[in-house]
């Protein structure tokens, strides 16, 4: 039994040596932006930390169709488009018409309700019924892709019907 203690006492000892033993690297450079995004502009870009928004951008997107000209909500357990939804996805196609080389990725959302299959699947349909909206309306499908978070990703923090409320939509992102 004591012969068993020292042994684990020796094996923590060394350990703690090995761990204490490595320290942080320095970082040196960070790596590149991901492709089509505009995140990690530097000093290179002519518009960087100008305050000049780039045509075809997620901000351009944004100030065209209004701060939350992204987005439609949903009422809960539903995954259709309704009047109030068709005019800020008309706004999104024309602002698409003017930027025939931008494609948009469409994320369905759901509240935390539910289980996660049940939530990605009606973020899948909510994702959808956008995209089908915006091509009904002439935006090429080929443009268009979607993608479901569910619950994982929730625009508001709560358990309460504000929040919920929030959280039922579909968003439209840009891609370079």
């Amino acid at each position: 039994m004591k012969s068993h203690m020292i042994k684990m006492a020796a094996i923590l000892l060394v350990s703690t040596a090995f761990v204490t033993g490595c320290g942080k690297k320095k970082v040196d450079a960070l790596p590149p932006a991901a492709q089509g995004t505009d995140y990690g502009q530097n000093a290179t870009d002519p518009n960087a930390g100008t305050g000049q928004i780039i045509p075809g951008s997620q901000e351009d997107f944004l100030q065209q169709v209004g701060q939350f000209g992204d987005r439609i909500l949903f009422e809960t357990d539903r995954f259709n488009v309704d009047a109030e939804d068709q005019a800020v996805l008309q706004r999104q196609a024309q602002w698409l018409a003017q930027y025939p080389n931008t494609r948009v990725i469409v994320e369905g959302h759901a509240d935390e309700r539910g289980t996660r299959d049940y939530n990605l699947a009606l973020g899948e349909r909510r994702a959808n019924s956008a995209k089908n909206y915006l091509t009904s309306i002439g935006v090429d499908a080929s443009r268009i892709q979607t993608v479901s978070y569910g619950k994982e990703r929730p625009s508001a923090l709560g358990s309460d019907e504000q929040s919920w409320t929030q959280n039922r939509r579909a968003v439209t992102v840009t891609v370079r």
